[in-house]
C-alpha cells in the first residue's frame, strides 16, 4: 500500500471515529430530551388522571388523607348524581346553542368584514383596520361592566341573546382572513368582475371557498373558547335552567357542602365534548392557534 493510501485510510478511519463518537453524543442528548419530556407530559397528564380517577370513588375514599392511585371500590355514583339529580342536559343545550352561535355569527361578520378590507376601498377603511388592530390592546374583562349594563338596558340578562352578544369580539378572526384574502391573486376577482358578478358572489364563489381550512380551523377553536367560557355566562345569567355547563357544574353539591367526586365529575362531563372535539380535529386546531399567534406575534 502506497504512502498516500495510507494516509487516506487513516483519514478515513479518523473521520470515521469523530462521526461515531458524535452520532453517540447525539443519541444520549436525544435520550436525555425524550426523558424530560415523558417527565413533563406525566406532569402535565397526572391532574387529569387524578381526577378521572376521583370520580370512580366513593366520596369516603376521595376524601382520605391517604394517596390511593385507584380506587379500591370502584363506582360511578359521581356520574350518576350528576346526569339525574342536576340539569346537566339542560345546561349542555344551553352550551350548544350559545357556542354554535358564537361561532356562526363571528365567522360570517368577521369574514365579510375581512373581505371588505382587503378588497374594497371605501372611506375610512384604514381608521377601521387600524382599530380592530388596537382591540388587542383592551383586554375583554375591562368591558364587563359596559357589557352588563348594556344587557341589562335592553333586557337581555338571563337569555341566550345575552350570553352570546358580548362574546362576539374576535378581531383575531378578522385579521387572520385578511391576510389569506390578501394572498388571493387579483386575477380571480377581475375575471369575476369581468363577469359581471356581484362583491358577495365574488366572496361567496371564489374567497370563501379557497380558505375553508382557516375557516374549519377558526370555527373549531372559537366554538371550544365559547363552549369553555366562564366568566360573562356567570355575571349574565343567574337562573339555573339557563346556565351553560361550564357555570353549571360550580352547582353540584347538595346539603352536605361540596362532594369532590361529583364536582370532578360534573368537570369531566363538562369537558368531554370539546376534549372529543379537539382528538377529531387536533390538526385543525393546531393551525388555528398558530396562525392566531403568528397574527398576535
Amino acid at each position: 500500500m502506497s504512502t498516500v493510501e495510507s494516509r487516506a485510510a487513516t483519514l478515513d478511519s479518523g473521520a470515521t471515529t469523530r462521526r461515531s463518537r458524535a452520532n453517540k453524543a447525539f443519541d444520549i442528548g436525544g435520550l436525555i430530551l425524550t426523558l424530560i419530556t415523558v417527565i413533563f407530559a406525566v406532569l402535565w397528564a397526572f391532574p387529569i388522571y387524578w381526577a378521572l380517577i376521583t370520580t370512580l370513588k366513593p366520596e369516603q375514599q376521595a376524601i382520605a388523607k391517604t394517596v390511593e392511585f385507584l380506587p379500591r371500590t370502584w363506582t360511578v355514583e359521581a356520574y350518576w348524581h350528576v346526569l339525574v339529580n342536576t340539569m346537566i342536559g339542560r345546561w349542555y343545550i344551553n352550551s350548544l346553542v350559545t357556542s354554535l352561535a358564537v361561532t356562526v355569527i363571528t365567522l360570517g361578520t368577521s369574514a365579510l368584514t375581512a373581505y371588505a378590507l382587503s378588497q374594497l376601498r371605501f372611506p375610512g377603511r384604514t381608521v377601521l383596520w387600524y382599530l380592530i388592530l388596537a382591540s388587542f390592546m383592551v383586554p375583554l374583562t375591562a368591558l364587563i361592566v359596559n357589557h352588563f349594563i348594556l344587557m341589562a338596558q335592553f333586557s337581555l340578562i338571563n337569555t341566550w341573546m345575552g350570553v352570546v352578544l358580548p362574546q362576539l369580539i374576535h378581531p383575531v378572526v378578522i385579521i387572520v382572513y385578511k391576510n389569506f384574502f390578501d394572498s388571493v391573486p387579483k386575477e380571480y376577482r377581475e375575471a369575476a368582475k369581468m363577469d359581471s358578478a356581484g362583491e358577495f358572489q365574488i366572496f361567496r364563489r371564489i374567497y370563501l371557498p379557497m380558505n375553508w381550512g382557516v375557516t374549519t380551523a377558526l370555527a373549531i377553536v372559537t366554538f371550544i373558547g365559547a363552549w369553555n367560557a366562564f366568566l360573562w355566562p356567570f355575571l349574565a345569567v343567574s337562573r339555573p335552567e339557563m346556565m351553560n355547563v361550564a357555570v353549571g357544574i360550580t352547582s353540584v353539591n347538595d346539603a352536605f357542602g361540596v362532594q369532590y367526586a361529583r364536582e370532578l365529575a360534573g368537570a369531566i362531563l363538562a369537558a368531554l365534548l370539546v376534549a372529543v372535539l379537539y382528538l377529531i380535529f387536533q390538526r385543525r386546531v393546531t393551525q388555528a392557534i398558530m396562525l392566531s399567534a403568528g397574527v398576535k406575534g
